[in-house]
């Protein structure tokens, strides 16, 4: 019998990183790097901001937010940069930042999740963090697949092994 909180750590891991992350890279993957820099506009995010954005969050809110660990996200930096970085990049960035997640998140215990942190100007429990970051990948995981098979008119593909 798992805890609540056994539970809530095992979502995390599975929302951010068996969907988003894979579903992130494989959208970076059909994406020439000029179209993962593209901007629409000038109030539109280019893909390779998002992912920037993601990182810089999920590093902010688990990694800096629940640890003893500096805070030395940038975050105008993550919509600022206009790129190209190189694709490479962004998926070790990615894999990076999920380590970094793992690090703190086989550290946490019960009473980590029930504690309040202060992140950025906002005051969450433990709990609040984790859920946080999963709705905030799920988010800009969705506009990053908008915006493939809207560029590209293709399915992704993400359940086609199931059967729904």
């Amino acid at each position: 019998m798992y805890s609540i909180s056994q539970l809530l750590i095992e979502q995390v891991r599975v929302r951010i990183f068996k969907e988003n992350i894979p579903r992130i890279k494989q959208c970076l993957e059909t994406l020439t790097e000029a179209e993962i820099w593209y901007r629409p506009n000038n109030n539109s995010n280019a893909v390779g901001n998002l992912v920037l954005h993601l990182c810089g969050n999920a590093r902010q809110w688990i990694v800096a937010g629940l640890t003893d660990q500096p805070d030395t996200r940038d975050r105008n930096y993550e919509f600022e940069e206009r790129g190209p970085l190189p694709t490479a990049q962004l998926v070790q960035l990615l894999d990076q930042t999920q380590e970094e997640i793992e690090a703190v998140l086989s550290q946490l215990s019960p009473a980590d999740l029930e504690r309040e942190y202060d992140v950025q100007v906002f005051r969450e429990s433990g709990l609040g963090i984790l859920v946080h970051v999963i709705e905030h990948f799920s988010y800009h995981s969705g506009q990053i697949t908008y915006f493939v098979k809207a560029r590209k008119n293709i399915d992704t593909g993400y359940y086609r092994q199931l059967d729904l």
